[in-house]
């Protein structure tokens, strides 16, 4: 009978990277945009503007993460991203590494010339694959900008980083570091009571991989910022690689915040007429965003956003194909858990008054 290994990981380098997509993307992660905009000012114009168009297209490089020597911190990597050249600084960590042969082809023509064809923007706008979708125009523009000189990209891309560590992220990640071997500790207990697929989906709250057991070795890494959403790869053949979020429902990514961020983003979903209807329809059958899109009469692009939200939320779980296509089921024990989370802190509220 085929077993899949468990391997857990653990280095506050994945959180550093993660971090930087999420201060940038702050409303999709469920962050106030007002906080991550003073996160971000905390840099030089400068360092602060070219990081924001490299998050514009750029993805987190978690099989580069992966490789890195222990403690696999932020200091591992950005003294590994040092030692390679700019060029290839700027490809191991931007550029998607299952990115095809003809993106490949066309950036590496791009960067021989210093200048792109009508061609090739087309077929990159066709075929650059940024999370999961197309890049929008803006991105597009910084990603061929960038790649017309990789090398100066890579010099101020590691000039950026090492900004970004020293005005925010070193003293975040301490920090960290306990909330991470914690949730570690949570999850190999766990791993101890559930199935690789039940063990799965309960850490990426309602992540569902299909054909998860065809791994031979599964990697387990946590991540405080990229809660309640996870980040996926495949290292090598016949492994998988899952980030998962680990930060505790009653903590924020802002310290300083009054509320639970992942309370808020709960109740702020179930107050949308919308999202209630996608629940009922869900809590009946799995559906995709086109099926559910038809339901509703509403462009599959609206009816995606609204799931992202629920998905914040906890309030449904995600079914990944192979292919990548995704499948939404209702997670309806998430209203006890948002119920019990609200009663919780305005009971505290009202001890602490």
């Amino acid at each position: 009978m085929h077993m899949t290994a468990l391997l857990w990981e653990s280095g506050t380098a994945y959180d550093f990277f993660i971090s930087l997509q999420v201060l940038h993307q702050a409303a999709a992660f469920g962050l106030r945009p007002a906080w991550a905009a003073g996160v971000r000012q905390r840099l030089s114009a400068p360092r602060r503007e070219f990081l924001e168009k490299v998050c514009s297209y750029s993805v987190v490089p978690l099989e580069w993460i992966h490789a890195l020597p222990e403690p696999r911190d932020s200091a591992t990597a950005l003294s590994a991203s040092a030692d390679l050249e700019a060029a290839a600084r700027f490809e191991a960590l931007t550029l998607p590494t299952d990115a095809s042969d003809e993106v490949r082809t066309a950036l590496g023509a791009i960067a021989a010339r210093g200048k792109w064809t009508a061609d090739e923007k087309d077929l990159l706008l066709k075929n650059y694959d940024y999370r999961g979708q197309r890049l929008k125009p803006v991105g597009l523009e910084q990603l061929l900008r960038a790649w017309s000189d990789p090398v100066e990209a890579g010099r101020r891309l590691q000039a950026g980083l090492e900004e970004y560590a020293r005005a925010f992220f070193a003293e975040e990640e301490a920090r960290l570091r306990p909330a991470l071997e914690r949730a570690l500790e949570r999850a190999r207990t766990l791993a101890g009571s559930r199935s690789v697929a039940g063990l799965v989906e309960q850490l990426s709250h309602g992540v569902q991989f299909e054909a998860l057991d065809t791994f031979s070795t599964l990697i387990l890494a946590a991540s405080y910022w990229s809660t309640p959403l996870v980040f996926h790869a495949r290292p090598g053949p016949g492994t998988a690689l899952i980030v998962f979020g680990a930060r505790p429902p009653v903590e924020s990514l802002a310290p300083s915040a009054g509320t639970p961020d992942a309370l808020v983003a709960a109740l702020k979903s179930l107050a949308d007429p919308t999202r209630l209807r996608i629940l009922r329809y869900l809590a009946d059958e799995p559906l995709s965003p086109a099926a559910l899109a038809r339901r509703l009469r509403l462009r599959p692009p609206t009816v995606i956003h609204h799931l992202q939200a629920l998905r914040l939320a906890g309030l449904v779980t995600v079914r990944v194909s192979q292919d990548g296509g995704r499948r939404y089921a209702a997670r309806l024990e998430s209203l006890d858990t948002i119920s019990a989370a609200l009663q919780s802190f305005i009971m505290q509220t009202d001890a602490n008054e």
